[in-house]
């Protein structure tokens, strides 16, 4: 993706980029999520990574997750 503004980088990408080293891929009764790892060993969905709108009603970013119930992709 190209990204063509004038305004800084600083404000465009505003996330440190620790926060992103946190966010893993996983699977979970085969759609795609971005989740990050909670302080309780839980997974936060960050992002749906699916173009079925129906997944969007089943998972919505903030929901937690057990780790059981995920496939962790490499």
């Amino acid at each position: 993706m190209i990204l063509h503004t004038i305004v800084p980088e600083f404000l465009v990408f505003q996330t440190n980029e620790t926060e992103y080293r946190k966010h893993r891929t996983v699977q979970c009764n085969g759609v795609t999520l971005l989740v990050q790892q909670t302080e309780t060993n839980e997974y936060e969905i960050v992002r749906v990574l699916s173009s079925d709108p129906k997944h969007y009603l089943t998972y919505e970013p903030g929901t937690k997750l057990h780790a059981t119930s995920l496939q962790f992709m490499v």
